[in-house]
């Protein structure tokens, strides 16, 4: 595309290089001609799309246009809007349509944003590859045969494959900005409440953050103005005022106190990664910034306390898809006969036995599941994917009486402790660096069968959620291997200001 960033759109559009009609038929041809390869769109509304783009060209002719306009937008699949398809990649859902926008949604709308289509995603938003959906993975737009992370690989990848000009996603443990990482784009994790999550489809509710992805940290800035603040539908969202986030990168400030921890750049980070790293923080250090060592004592436990407490909270979340009320409900009738000829053979077998063995086959007669359960287990197993499950059975251990205080109670401790190694650790620094993943983008396939591989892949991302801070992942550097990688930087609660700040002096750095 020939102008990629808000503001070069924007330009254009007040130049008259182009219209915005124009320009969305470009993003419309440019997915009709790659998305096949890459997989990132999965549903888009082509008329109605030229519709809105014909409304808000007038509005930008008029003068009348809000801060977005001329800036086109793709949603990831959890994310309510409505009319649209909100099926979060999982066959549950397969026939859902929300009957409502979300209030980001909302806040983009009103703002002039253009809502293109709807992105791929890992079911449920669980996983670290974009490759647990309905619709088949996501490639990396870098290299189709290399993953684009997860769970917003699709939101990463269609920024990065130029299908729209920035995208929302949700960060759970990561999801937004490992994948920027992996696909070299920005991605932004505000403060937990800083964003409403009304309408948002639940994971892990003391964990899920709505964030955009962009070509650029202004990009991010500009969006994060837009949907930040207050929900009267969200009573976890905070009232605290929204600053103008996009003059805090207008003129960035050079001389921050970046906290480098010792645990970030320790065993299995990736060498060339490490050293890139490295280069750009020694860059900043000349031009003003003050590099501090320090400690994260309790950041080795991070990976099993988010795996207990996200999974906890999933299977609460997720026992609401039942299959009665609304998503994919199975067939009735099959249920009727498979209870049936259950039925059928106890009773065969109490009919050749007597006493207390007859006695035995009753029990089992009155223990066989009703229809309305039998209803329940066959629904949520034709339409929960295999990493959904995991989830939930992992999740409902946790929770169970026996293991409720070895495991969650215990989890909960240890998120307290890290969240008091970040406070403590802001005493003294504006923002801590680390890289975003360990390695760059792997191979579509090789950590499917290794799911704690594959959670590894968000251990430099999750102490964030844990904490209820805001991080930033930017593009560093390209790797050997000609793919890229991120840097993340991470900031005190409601703080985004100062990582913002830290990701724009990497761009400067990046030229």
């Amino acid at each position: 595309m020939r102008f990629k960033t808000i503001s070069e759109i924007q330009q254009a559009l007040k130049d008259k290089q182009t219209t915005l009609s124009e320009y969305t038929q470009a993003y419309i041809d440019r997915i009709e001609a790659e998305n096949s390869a890459i997989n990132a769109v999965i549903h888009i509304d082509k008329d109605q799309a030229v519709e809105k783009a014909h409304t808000i060209q007038q509005k930008i002719e008029e003068g009348t246009a809000g801060k977005l306009a001329g800036t086109v937008i793709g949603v990831k699949d959890l994310i309510c809007e409505e009319g649209k398809p909100t099926t979060c990649a999982s066959e549950i859902l397969s026939n859902f349509e929300s009957v409502y926008d979300a209030t980001v949604v909302k806040k983009l709308k009103k703002e002039d944003a253009l809502l293109l289509g709807r992105l791929n995603m890992d079911e449920f938003a669980m996983g670290s590859s974009n490759e647990n959906s309905i619709y088949g993975p996501v490639r990396n737009p870098h290299d189709q045969q290399k993953v684009p992370g997860g769970s917003s690989g699709g939101s990463a990848a269609a920024v990065a494959a130029d299908f729209c000009t920035a995208a929302l996603g949700s960060d759970t443990g990561g999801s937004i900005r490992q994948p920027a990482s992996y696909c070299g784009v920005v991605g932004l994790k505000p403060t937990y409440g800083r964003v409403s999550r009304h309408g948002l489809v639940a994971f892990a509710s003391s964990f899920d953050c709505i964030g955009p992805l962009s070509h650029s940290v202004s990009d991010a800035a500009a969006i994060l103005e837009v949907i930040a603040g207050k929900d009267s539908r969200d009573n976890t969202s905070s009232s605290r005022p929204v600053p103008s986030f996009t003059n805090a990168v207008k003129e960035p400030r050079a001389n921050i106190k970046i906290g480098v921890p010792e645990e970030y750049f320790s065993e299995g980070l990736d060498n060339e990664i490490r050293d890139g790293i490295q280069a750009k923080l020694k860059a900043l250090e000349s031009e003003g910034a003050d590099l501090v060592p320090i400690h994260l004592p309790h950041m080795k436990y991070g990976i099993a306390t988010y795996y207990i407490l996200a999974t906890a909270e999933a299977s609460s979340n997720l026992a609401r898809y039942d299959g009665i009320r609304y998503g994919k409900r199975a067939d009735i009738k099959e249920v009727e006969e498979d209870l049936a000829h259950e039925k059928a053979a106890i009773k065969e077998q109490m009919e050749l036995v007597s006493g207390d063995e007859k006695t035995h086959f009753a029990k089992d007669l009155n223990n066989v599941d009703s229809t309305l359960i039998r209803l329940y287990k066959k629904s949520r197993t034709e339409g929960f994917g295999d990493e959904v499950k995991r989830r939930i059975m992992l999740g409902t251990y946790v929770l169970s009486a026996g293991y409720y205080d070895a495991y969650y109670a215990k989890a909960q401790k240890v998120r307290r402790l890290i969240k008091q190694d970040f406070t403590e650790a802001f005493d003294e620094v504006d923002v801590i660096v680390s890289p975003t993943a360990p390695t760059t983008a792997f191979n579509v396939g090789e950590k499917s069968d290794n799911p704690l591989q594959m959670y590894l892949n968000d251990m430099y991302t999750i102490s964030a959620n844990l904490a209820g801070i805001c991080g930033i992942s930017v593009p560093a550097g390209v790797h050997s291997n000609g793919l890229p990688y991120g840097i993340q930087f991470m900031a005190d609660v409601f703080e985004e200001e100062k990582v913002l700040n830290a990701g724009r002096l990497i761009e400067r750095l990046n030229g």
